[in-house]
């Protein structure tokens, strides 16, 4: 190979890295401004994802709208909101007044083992029965179980008196009242499954769809404000017998005893 030879190979050898040099250059430039775009997406996914997630936290929940909403009030309840839920056909003044919540596990005791006597004394006219119900466990413990109970039981008294007072009874049964740590009252399929056991709620498709669409939420949150606005009562189950707070009864021997110290029974 003579010396031009060499010389022109070396050149083009020159040539042929300096383009390399070139094509690796704009691979890198390239790769470079991929790596920013995708960092500034990023970014921007980000601070898109907590923007979501602030507008998402500052939406009210169900029941916040729910508390702001038009009332619509059951069937068998009077007073602002319908609030008031009075049940007996007595010309008794005599009035025995339940403050519970649903998720209460007391509340589901004191059902069990005397709730049937009480709503007997208020068939045979010793009395008739009050109930202003609460919610304040879903505060205490997480959940929303107590509210959307209550909204089913207003569905129940729409129907009627007696199946309100049977659906509680059965919500607050051994058989389906759930510890008061977990929410399963939170669930509408739970709720209309209890329902089933009772005759004027079993499969009865108005009650069921008031319960799904959440009919009487409104009402609920009423009727719960009303009971965090009762001055003495502090705890559920509270029982009144004319206005006035007595000792919970363990027996249905102490509560007969409670009615005649109330001047209730002879």
């Amino acid at each position: 190979m003579s010396k031009r030879n060499s010389q022109a190979s070396k050149q083009a050898a020159r040539e042929r890295l300096r383009q390399e040099r070139e094509r690796q250059a704009k691979r890198d430039k390239a790769k470079r401004q991929l790596i920013v775009a995708a960092s500034i997406v990023g970014v921007l996914a980000i601070a898109g994802g907590i923007g979501y997630a602030v507008v998402q936290n500052n939406q009210p929940t169900k029941w916040e709208e729910a508390a702001k909403a038009t009332v619509v009030a059951p069937a068998n309840t009077s007073g602002k909101d319908g609030t008031t839920v009075l049940i007996g056909d007595s010309e008794t003044d005599n009035v025995v007044h339940l403050y519970e919540d649903p998720r209460c596990p007391a509340c589901a005791s004191f059902e069990q083992n005397i709730g049937e006597t009480v709503n007997k004394g208020m068939e045979d006219g010793d009395y008739k029965l009050s109930l202003t119900i609460g919610t304040f466990l879903d505060g205490n413990l997480g959940g929303e179980g107590s509210k959307n109970a209550l909204s089913a039981m207003g569905a129940a008294l729409n129907v009627s008196p007696e199946a309100f007072l049977d659906y509680k009874a059965a919500l607050y049964s051994a058989e389906y009242h759930p510890e008061e740590s977990t929410d399963e009252l939170a669930d509408d399929a739970y709720l209309i499954k209890v329902a089933n056991t009772v005759d004027a709620l079993k499969n009865n498709k108005e009650f069921q769809n008031a319960v799904e669409q959440g009919t009487y939420d409104a009402w609920a949150m009423k009727m719960s404000k009303t009971f965090d606005d009762t001055e003495d009562v502090s705890s559920t189950p509270t029982i009144k017998i004319n206005d006035k707070v007595i000792t919970n009864p363990s027996s249905v021997e102490e509560w007969q005893t409670a009615l005649k110290d109330a001047g209730v029974t002879k």
